[in-house]
């Protein structure tokens, strides 16, 4: 059977779906201020990042429409998957969702299932790397779906940032605790919660100390490390993300590890020198 999978552009796409027609990226926009951003292969990082700490608001996102996911379904294929971010964070599920009944009533019948993440980023990329393992594997489209939703809820997302700024900007960590945090260099350890929710795990002095208190709660969380890909995106920290990379094969050594770099949602998530681990 033939399949696609539709990604939002919190999702990095792997190198090699970027050239493959089964991979849609579907962007969301980005708002800075009164400028309007789209996260497509046009992002530029650096210029965002940039505008992201000029900008004393808190930078958001909007998410896809119906209408174009609606688009995406439109093709060949006889399967077609949409994983989306956590729920919880954007509206982005219940558009995928919509443009997916929107399609049935117009289009006709079509296998299509959206899978909330409940997670975001490589979160996402894990996903739909384990629906192409799936499909590929000759998986009735029923039993992908039920073999995929089961992996997500296996799935623990994890994230130290460097720059507190974002937090603060939204609500989550009040100026005043924000100005400590920074004097003092404390840095939260970051989660996501069974529903797709964040909360913070931990807290470190110094970033050193924050990501080995990363790991440790990377290795309490997986059991199976052994068999399972684990994948880490970073926002503008290369060296980081692989020192990262080193302590995590050192400690639990899964089967796969996987480094990309953050696109725009994520980026704006993360901020500079933030990273991300999903297992």
């Amino acid at each position: 059977m033939s399949y696609k999978i539709v990604i939002d552009s919190c999702g990095e796409l792997l190198e090699e779906w970027k050239q493959d027609e089964r991979f849609e990226s579907i962007p969301l926009t980005l708002m800075v201020g009164s400028e309007s951003i789209i996260d497509d292969e046009t992002f530029d990082q650096k210029d965002f990042l940039q505008k992201v700490a000029a900008c004393p608001e808190c930078p958001k996102s909007a998410c896809p429409s119906p209408e174009r996911y609606m688009r995406s379904y439109q093709c060949e294929a006889e399967h077609v998957y949409a994983v989306t971010l956590s729920a919880e964070l954007s509206g982005s599920y219940n558009s995928a969702v919509l443009g997916r009944n929107l399609y049935l009533e117009e289009q006709g019948d079509k296998k299509i299932h959206v899978f909330n993440s409940c997670s975001a980023s490589v979160g996402e990329t894990l996903i739909a790397m384990k629906i192409q393992e799936c499909e590929e594997n000759g998986l009735s489209f029923e039993e992908v779906v039920e073999k995929v939703e089961k992996y997500i809820s296996t799935q623990n997302t994890f994230f130290v940032l460097e720059n507190l700024e974002t937090l603060r900007k939204n609500g989550r960590l009040s100026k005043a605790k924000a100005l400590v945090a920074s004097a003092l260099k404390i840095k939260p350890v970051m989660g996501s919660t069974d529903d797709g929710n964040i909360c913070q795990l931990d807290q470190a002095r110094g970033m050193n100390k924050a990501l080995i208190k990363m790991v440790d709660h990377i290795i309490k969380k997986t059991a199976d490390s052994a068999e399972r890909t684990l994948a880490i995106s970073h926002c503008n920290c290369a060296a980081r993300a692989q020192i990262l990379k080193e302590a995590i094969q050192e400690k639990v050594n899964p089967a796969k590890i996987v480094v990309l770099e953050t696109a725009g949602v994520s980026s704006m998530y993360a901020n500079d020198g933030g990273v991300i681990v999903v297992v």
